[in-house]
Protein backbone atom coordinates (compact mmCIF):
# COMPACT_ATOMS: atom_id res chain seq x y z
CA UNK A 1 0.00 0.00 0.00
CA UNK A 2 1.61 3.39 -0.99
CA UNK A 3 0.30 6.74 -1.71
CA UNK A 4 0.65 7.76 -5.20
CA UNK A 5 0.30 11.29 -5.38
CA UNK A 6 0.76 11.59 -9.02
CA UNK A 7 -2.67 9.70 -9.40
CA UNK A 8 -5.36 11.68 -11.55
CA UNK A 9 -8.05 11.26 -8.44
CA UNK A 10 -5.43 12.17 -6.20
CA UNK A 11 -4.32 15.55 -8.40
CA UNK A 12 -7.78 16.26 -8.46
CA UNK A 13 -8.58 15.96 -4.93
CA UNK A 14 -5.83 18.93 -4.88
CA UNK A 15 -7.74 20.70 -7.23
CA UNK A 16 -11.06 20.46 -5.56
CA UNK A 17 -9.11 22.23 -2.32
CA UNK A 18 -7.65 25.00 -4.53
CA UNK A 19 -11.21 25.61 -5.85
CA UNK A 20 -12.13 26.85 -2.43
CA UNK A 21 -12.95 30.91 -2.65
CA UNK A 22 -10.95 32.80 -1.08
CA UNK A 23 -7.60 30.63 -1.15
CA UNK A 24 -5.57 33.85 -2.89
CA UNK A 25 -5.30 35.71 0.25
CA UNK A 26 -3.29 33.14 2.08
CA UNK A 27 -0.92 33.60 -0.87
CA UNK A 28 2.57 35.12 0.91
CA UNK A 29 1.44 33.58 4.53
CA UNK A 30 3.45 31.44 6.79
CA UNK A 31 2.08 28.09 8.35
CA UNK A 32 2.84 26.10 10.91
CA UNK A 33 1.28 22.64 10.57
CA UNK A 34 2.33 19.74 13.64
CA UNK A 35 0.79 16.12 12.54
CA UNK A 36 2.74 16.79 9.36
CA UNK A 37 3.12 13.36 8.23
CA UNK A 38 -0.70 11.98 9.46
CA UNK A 39 -3.54 11.86 7.23
CA UNK A 40 -4.59 15.53 7.63
CA UNK A 41 -1.20 16.96 7.41
CA UNK A 42 -0.22 15.09 4.48
CA UNK A 43 -3.15 16.45 2.29
CA UNK A 44 -3.26 20.13 4.04
CA UNK A 45 0.29 20.83 3.18
CA UNK A 46 0.41 18.47 -0.69
CA UNK A 47 -2.89 21.64 -1.20
CA UNK A 48 -0.63 24.55 0.33
CA UNK A 49 2.06 23.87 -1.60
CA UNK A 50 0.33 23.03 -4.82
CA UNK A 51 -1.28 27.01 -4.43
CA UNK A 52 2.07 27.99 -4.28
CA UNK A 53 3.56 31.22 -2.69
CA UNK A 54 2.79 29.57 0.85
CA UNK A 55 5.71 28.73 3.14
CA UNK A 56 4.76 25.50 5.02
CA UNK A 57 7.27 24.52 8.19
CA UNK A 58 6.04 20.75 8.87
CA UNK A 59 6.68 19.66 12.02
CA UNK A 60 7.02 15.97 13.08
CA UNK A 61 9.43 13.81 15.28
CA UNK A 62 10.77 11.16 13.07
CA UNK A 63 12.54 12.95 9.55
CA UNK A 64 12.84 9.97 7.82
CA UNK A 65 8.94 9.39 7.90
CA UNK A 66 8.54 12.77 6.73
CA UNK A 67 10.84 12.33 3.75
CA UNK A 68 8.62 9.10 2.77
CA UNK A 69 5.73 11.02 3.18
CA UNK A 70 6.66 14.96 2.70
CA UNK A 71 10.21 14.15 0.23
CA UNK A 72 9.30 16.11 -2.54
CA UNK A 73 9.18 19.01 -1.10
CA UNK A 74 12.11 18.80 0.92
CA UNK A 75 14.17 20.95 -1.44
CA UNK A 76 11.61 23.79 -1.84
CA UNK A 77 12.51 27.27 -0.26
CA UNK A 78 8.98 27.60 0.62
CA UNK A 79 9.32 24.26 3.06
CA UNK A 80 10.77 23.79 5.82
CA UNK A 81 10.84 19.97 8.39
CA UNK A 82 11.05 21.19 11.89
CA UNK A 83 12.12 17.83 13.83
CA UNK A 84 10.46 17.99 17.37
CA UNK A 85 7.90 16.99 20.10
CA UNK A 86 5.45 18.92 20.12
CA UNK A 87 5.40 18.88 23.81
CA UNK A 88 8.09 20.75 23.93
CA UNK A 89 8.43 24.18 23.57
CA UNK A 90 8.80 26.15 20.33
CA UNK A 91 11.72 28.60 19.97
CA UNK A 92 10.89 31.98 20.64
CA UNK A 93 12.31 32.65 17.20
CA UNK A 94 9.89 31.01 14.87
CA UNK A 95 7.29 33.71 13.90
CA UNK A 96 4.32 32.34 11.28
CA UNK A 97 1.04 33.52 10.60
CA UNK A 98 -1.28 30.37 11.06
CA UNK A 99 -0.77 28.13 13.22
CA UNK A 100 -2.34 24.49 12.59
CA UNK A 101 -1.88 21.93 15.85
CA UNK A 102 -2.76 18.81 13.89
CA UNK A 103 -0.25 16.06 15.88
CA UNK A 104 -2.17 13.72 18.19
CA UNK A 105 -2.54 9.68 18.51
CA UNK A 106 -5.82 8.85 16.81
CA UNK A 107 -6.44 5.30 16.38
CA UNK A 108 -7.53 2.51 18.89
CA UNK A 109 -4.31 0.87 19.39
CA UNK A 110 -2.89 3.72 20.10
CA UNK A 111 -5.36 5.05 23.16
CA UNK A 112 -4.84 1.44 24.70
CA UNK A 113 -1.23 0.90 24.55
CA UNK A 114 -0.29 4.73 25.05
CA UNK A 115 -2.90 6.74 27.07
CA UNK A 116 -0.57 9.03 28.85
CA UNK A 117 0.88 9.97 25.71
CA UNK A 118 -2.48 10.77 23.99
CA UNK A 119 -2.95 13.17 26.96
CA UNK A 120 0.45 14.95 26.69
CA UNK A 121 0.37 14.87 23.19
CA UNK A 122 -2.54 16.91 22.84
CA UNK A 123 -2.56 18.92 26.16
CA UNK A 124 0.87 19.57 25.83
CA UNK A 125 0.87 20.28 22.21
CA UNK A 126 -2.01 22.82 22.10
CA UNK A 127 -0.59 24.91 25.08
CA UNK A 128 2.93 25.14 23.23
CA UNK A 129 1.07 26.43 19.63
CA UNK A 130 -0.82 28.70 21.41
CA UNK A 131 1.92 30.31 23.45
CA UNK A 132 3.70 30.55 20.19
CA UNK A 133 0.73 32.51 18.64
CA UNK A 134 0.76 34.23 21.57
CA UNK A 135 4.61 35.61 21.48
CA UNK A 136 4.24 35.69 17.14
CA UNK A 137 0.67 37.19 16.92
CA UNK A 138 -0.37 34.13 14.75
CA UNK A 139 -3.83 32.76 14.37
CA UNK A 140 -4.23 29.40 15.18
CA UNK A 141 -7.47 26.48 14.05
CA UNK A 142 -7.21 24.53 16.27
CA UNK A 143 -8.32 20.31 15.42
CA UNK A 144 -10.65 19.36 17.67
CA UNK A 145 -13.47 16.21 17.35
CA UNK A 146 -16.20 14.90 17.20
CA UNK A 147 -15.22 12.62 20.59
CA UNK A 148 -16.16 16.25 22.45
CA UNK A 149 -19.36 15.26 22.72
CA UNK A 150 -19.25 11.71 24.83
CA UNK A 151 -21.87 9.67 23.68
CA UNK A 152 -25.52 10.62 22.30
CA UNK A 153 -28.12 10.74 25.37
CA UNK A 154 -31.19 11.33 22.25
CA UNK A 155 -31.78 10.85 18.52
CA UNK A 156 -30.73 14.64 17.72
CA UNK A 157 -27.51 15.29 15.81
CA UNK A 158 -24.33 16.47 17.51
CA UNK A 159 -24.64 20.71 17.02
CA UNK A 160 -21.62 22.72 18.32
CA UNK A 161 -23.30 23.16 21.89
CA UNK A 162 -24.19 19.62 22.17
CA UNK A 163 -23.59 17.78 25.71
CA UNK A 164 -23.26 14.30 25.62
CA UNK A 165 -23.11 11.54 28.07
CA UNK A 166 -19.44 11.13 29.11
CA UNK A 167 -17.35 7.83 30.30
CA UNK A 168 -13.90 8.71 33.04
CA UNK A 169 -13.72 5.18 34.41
CA UNK A 170 -11.65 3.69 31.69
CA UNK A 171 -8.35 4.47 29.91
CA UNK A 172 -10.09 5.37 26.81
CA UNK A 173 -11.16 9.01 27.71
CA UNK A 174 -7.63 9.85 27.06
CA UNK A 175 -8.76 10.87 24.02
CA UNK A 176 -11.77 13.19 23.94
CA UNK A 177 -10.92 14.04 27.45
CA UNK A 178 -8.16 15.70 26.37
CA UNK A 179 -8.97 17.02 23.50
CA UNK A 180 -11.42 19.02 25.56
CA UNK A 181 -9.13 20.48 27.78
CA UNK A 182 -7.51 21.72 24.60
CA UNK A 183 -10.41 23.41 23.88
CA UNK A 184 -10.74 25.16 27.05
CA UNK A 185 -7.25 25.87 26.76
CA UNK A 186 -7.81 27.78 23.85
CA UNK A 187 -10.94 29.32 24.85
CA UNK A 188 -8.53 30.88 28.15
CA UNK A 189 -6.07 31.75 25.45
CA UNK A 190 -8.50 33.90 24.05
CA UNK A 191 -9.78 35.15 26.85
CA UNK A 192 -6.48 36.05 28.63
CA UNK A 193 -4.29 36.88 26.08
CA UNK A 194 -6.32 37.87 22.85
CA UNK A 195 -5.31 34.63 20.80
CA UNK A 196 -6.84 34.33 17.88
CA UNK A 197 -8.10 30.95 17.70
CA UNK A 198 -10.59 29.02 15.67
CA UNK A 199 -11.53 25.34 16.32
CA UNK A 200 -12.37 23.18 14.14
CA UNK A 201 -14.42 19.49 14.98
CA UNK A 202 -13.22 16.75 12.50
CA UNK A 203 -15.35 13.96 12.48
CA UNK A 204 -13.83 10.10 11.88
CA UNK A 205 -11.77 10.94 8.58
CA UNK A 206 -10.84 8.39 5.91
CA UNK A 207 -8.77 8.81 2.45
CA UNK A 208 -5.82 8.23 0.99
CA UNK A 209 -3.46 9.70 3.34
CA UNK A 210 -4.26 6.94 5.47
CA UNK A 211 -1.25 5.86 7.68
CA UNK A 212 -0.20 1.76 6.91
CA UNK A 213 -0.31 1.35 10.77
CA UNK A 214 -3.56 3.15 11.06
CA UNK A 215 -5.95 0.70 13.43
CA UNK A 216 -9.13 2.28 12.89
CA UNK A 217 -12.12 0.49 11.58
CA UNK A 218 -12.33 2.27 8.17
CA UNK A 219 -8.66 1.88 7.83
CA UNK A 220 -8.39 -1.78 8.30
CA UNK A 221 -11.64 -2.27 6.19
CA UNK A 222 -10.01 0.35 3.12
CA UNK A 223 -6.70 -2.27 3.45
CA UNK A 224 -8.45 -5.32 3.29
CA UNK A 225 -9.98 -4.16 0.03
CA UNK A 226 -6.86 -2.76 -1.54
CA UNK A 227 -5.39 -6.70 -0.79
CA UNK A 228 -8.43 -7.81 -2.89
CA UNK A 229 -9.30 -9.48 0.93
CA UNK A 230 -13.02 -10.76 2.15
CA UNK A 231 -13.80 -7.49 4.66
CA UNK A 232 -13.77 -8.28 8.32
CA UNK A 233 -15.70 -6.48 10.79
CA UNK A 234 -15.28 -6.85 14.67
CA UNK A 235 -18.69 -5.99 15.66
CA UNK A 236 -22.38 -6.31 14.65
CA UNK A 237 -21.57 -3.16 13.12
CA UNK A 238 -24.88 -1.04 14.03
CA UNK A 239 -22.68 2.11 14.70
CA UNK A 240 -23.87 5.12 12.70
CA UNK A 241 -21.17 7.55 12.29
CA UNK A 242 -20.33 10.90 10.60
CA UNK A 243 -17.53 9.89 8.67
CA UNK A 244 -15.55 12.30 6.26
CA UNK A 245 -13.37 11.98 3.13
CA UNK A 246 -9.94 13.36 3.87
CA UNK A 247 -10.20 16.23 0.82
CA UNK A 248 -13.71 17.48 2.23
CA UNK A 249 -12.21 17.43 5.90
CA UNK A 250 -8.89 19.96 3.81
CA UNK A 251 -11.73 21.64 2.77
CA UNK A 252 -13.75 22.39 5.90
CA UNK A 253 -10.41 23.11 7.84
CA UNK A 254 -9.61 25.80 5.27
CA UNK A 255 -13.24 27.40 5.38
CA UNK A 256 -13.02 27.71 8.90
CA UNK A 257 -9.07 29.37 8.42
CA UNK A 258 -10.81 31.70 5.80
CA UNK A 259 -14.17 32.71 7.18
CA UNK A 260 -14.42 31.24 10.69
CA UNK A 261 -15.24 33.42 13.41
CA UNK A 262 -12.85 33.90 16.54
CA UNK A 263 -13.71 31.72 19.87
CA UNK A 264 -16.21 29.68 17.80
CA UNK A 265 -15.87 25.90 16.95
CA UNK A 266 -17.48 24.74 13.81
CA UNK A 267 -18.02 20.72 13.18
CA UNK A 268 -16.67 19.56 9.85
CA UNK A 269 -18.56 16.97 8.24
CA UNK A 270 -20.28 15.93 5.39
CA UNK A 271 -24.20 14.11 5.42
CA UNK A 272 -22.95 12.73 1.91
CA UNK A 273 -20.79 10.35 3.95
CA UNK A 274 -23.07 9.30 7.19
CA UNK A 275 -22.78 5.52 7.18
CA UNK A 276 -23.34 3.06 9.53
CA UNK A 277 -20.28 0.56 9.89
CA UNK A 278 -21.36 -2.46 8.47
CA UNK A 279 -22.38 -0.75 5.32
CA UNK A 280 -18.77 1.12 5.43
CA UNK A 281 -17.51 -2.57 5.33
CA UNK A 282 -20.03 -3.87 3.09
CA UNK A 283 -18.90 -0.67 0.15
CA UNK A 284 -15.45 -1.82 0.74
CA UNK A 285 -16.24 -5.72 -0.05
CA UNK A 286 -18.62 -4.80 -2.77
CA UNK A 287 -15.38 -3.06 -4.45
CA UNK A 288 -13.92 -5.73 -5.49
CA UNK A 289 -17.50 -8.52 -5.06
CA UNK A 290 -15.77 -9.68 -1.42
CA UNK A 291 -17.36 -11.30 1.50
CA UNK A 292 -17.85 -9.09 5.54
CA UNK A 293 -17.17 -11.61 7.35
CA UNK A 294 -17.65 -10.97 11.31
CA UNK A 295 -14.96 -11.98 13.87
CA UNK A 296 -14.24 -10.56 17.77
CA UNK A 297 -11.64 -8.06 18.55
CA UNK A 298 -8.35 -8.90 20.28
CA UNK A 299 -8.73 -7.83 23.80
CA UNK A 300 -5.95 -5.20 23.12
CA UNK A 301 -8.01 -3.85 20.28
CA UNK A 302 -11.11 -3.62 22.67
CA UNK A 303 -9.97 -1.24 25.02
CA UNK A 304 -9.33 0.78 22.45
CA UNK A 305 -12.35 1.26 21.07
CA UNK A 306 -15.15 3.81 21.13
CA UNK A 307 -18.55 2.87 22.93
CA UNK A 308 -20.22 5.21 20.75
CA UNK A 309 -23.35 3.74 18.87
CA UNK A 310 -24.04 7.05 17.24
CA UNK A 311 -22.36 10.53 16.71
CA UNK A 312 -23.71 12.26 13.63
CA UNK A 313 -22.65 15.83 13.20
CA UNK A 314 -24.79 18.49 12.03
CA UNK A 315 -22.80 20.70 9.70
CA UNK A 316 -25.12 23.58 9.85
CA UNK A 317 -22.63 26.10 11.06
CA UNK A 318 -19.98 25.41 8.60
CA UNK A 319 -22.42 25.58 5.92
CA UNK A 320 -23.57 28.99 6.77
CA UNK A 321 -19.86 30.16 6.04
CA UNK A 322 -19.77 28.37 2.85
CA UNK A 323 -18.52 25.15 3.06
CA UNK A 324 -19.58 22.52 0.25
CA UNK A 325 -18.51 18.53 0.53
CA UNK A 326 -18.47 17.12 -2.18
CA UNK A 327 -17.75 13.52 -2.14
CA UNK A 328 -20.16 10.40 -2.00
CA UNK A 329 -19.18 7.41 -0.14
CA UNK A 330 -19.16 5.50 -2.55
CA UNK A 331 -16.91 8.14 -4.58
CA UNK A 332 -14.76 8.49 -1.92
CA UNK A 333 -13.88 4.39 -0.93
CA UNK A 334 -13.56 4.13 -4.85
CA UNK A 335 -10.77 7.07 -4.70
CA UNK A 336 -9.18 5.56 -1.22
CA UNK A 337 -8.58 2.32 -2.98
CA UNK A 338 -7.61 3.32 -6.47
CA UNK A 339 -4.55 6.48 -5.53
CA UNK A 340 -3.56 3.67 -2.93
CA UNK A 341 -3.04 0.20 -5.38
Amino acid sequence: MKLNKKHPLYQEDLQNILSLEGLKNIQGKSFLITGATGMVGVMLIDALMALGNVKVIAVGRNRKKAKNRLGEYFDNENFEFLSQDVCEPFSKNLNVDYIIPAASNTHPLAYSQYPIETIFINIKGAENALNLASACGATVIYTSTNEVYGNAVSDEDFTEDYNGRLNLSNARSCYNESKRTSEALCQSYIAERGVDVKIARLCRIFGPTMLETDSKASSQFIKKAINNEDIVLKSEGNQYFSYTYVADAVMGLLQVLLHGEIGIAYNVSSEKTNIHLKDFAQLCADYNHKKVIFDLPSAEESKGYSIAMKAILSNDRIKGIGFKPMYSMEDAIRRTIEILR
